[in-house]
């Protein structure tokens, strides 16, 4: 239990537009898709699945102000699945930078069936800030500007704040 509950400091990177990965794990899905019920807009998905083996504290992929936390309860499915993301037990936080919004849904897995979102709309939050975690095995999508250049691919490892999984030049 104590291997699980671990939070190492992570070195956040510097620079504008840079997106940090918001989890430990393996990047299982990355595609364009039109998020309609926060953002209403053509986004990045980008989805990592947590081991129990990974940190499971979860960080901001960017510096901004929280506009949106919102808890849905939902199944407990393998957080693997495609359908998992919307049927499982989540947790959605929107945050609101100078030029972009994201959108991090951390998701309840077979295994997990806690998520721990520590912020409330009107937060500040910095790139690699600490924000909430999801009790063992689970799944965070993580939804960035259309425009984003991802860094990531299925199957790469990344780490939660330290990892960058986009650019967005515009900025």
């Amino acid at each position: 239990m104590c291997f699980f509950f671990r939070d190492p400091e992570r070195k956040i990177p510097e620079g504008k537009g840079i997106f940090v990965s918001p989890a430990d794990g393996k990047v299982i899905l990355v595609k364009d898709v039109h998020e309609k019920e926060h953002l209403n807009s053509d986004v990045k998905e980008i989805s990592i699945f947590m081991s129990p083996l990974d940190v499971h504290v979860n960080r901001a992929p960017c510096d901004g102000k929280v506009s949106v936390v919102k808890y849905s309860p939902g199944k407990f499915m393998a957080a693997y699945r495609d359908d998992a993301s919307l049927q499982n037990e989540n947790i959605v936080m929107v945050l609101d930078s100078e030029k972009d919004r994201a959108l991090v849904r951390q998701v309840a897995g077979f295994v997990a069936r806690r998520a721990v979102c520590r912020v409330k709309a009107g937060d500040m939050l910095k790139r690699g800030e600490r924000y909430g975690l999801i009790k063992f095995s689970s799944r965070l999508d993580v939804y960035l500007p259309k425009d984003a250049q991802i860094k990531v691919r299925p199957g790469d490892k990344v780490k939660a704040g330290e990892t960058v999984i986009a650019v967005n030049s515009k900025q």
